[in-house]
């Protein structure tokens, strides 16, 4: 909000330049926050993953939140009025690779009871095919 006030200060003055300069940084804020939400929910969706290829195995329950997850990722990532995406297609695996480590911490907890460390969990799952999935699933 304080911001805004800024702006509309800016623009009183007659300051395109600076007000130029703050819509800019207004922009950048709204899309890391966006982004930020996206790799939440690319988390969850990875952590999902995870299980699936440790346990080898799936639940209904894991499905829906896998289902959840890639809806709400896509819908987040939609630009309504624009028509195109927050995240471009080519920087998406960049997020889900980001995410991946965050993931598998959770993973552990769950894999088995939690009877895996991230590292152990690691060597039973294949980071690419995991990612190439997610990838496959959401990609614009």
């Amino acid at each position: 909000m304080e911001e805004l006030l800024e702006l509309k200060q800016l623009l009183l003055q007659g300051d395109i330049k600076g007000s130029l300069a703050l819509v800019e940084d207004l922009e950048e804020m709204g899309r890391k926050a966006i982004i930020d939400k996206i790799r939440s929910y690319a988390i969850i969706l990875l952590l999902y993953l995870i299980k699936q290829k440790a346990e080898k195995r799936t639940t209904k329950s894991w499905d829906v939140s896998i289902r959840n997850s890639i809806r709400k990722f896509i819908n987040t990532n939609k630009r309504r009025k624009a028509g195109s995406y927050y995240v471009p297609a080519e920087e998406l695996k960049e997020i889900l690779v980001a995410a991946y480590p965050n993931a598998l911490d959770l993973a552990s907890l769950e894999v088995a009871l939690g009877s895996y460390e991230p590292e152990g969990l690691a060597t039973m799952v294949n980071q690419d095919e995991v990612i190439d999935f997610a990838l496959s699933q959401i990609a614009n």
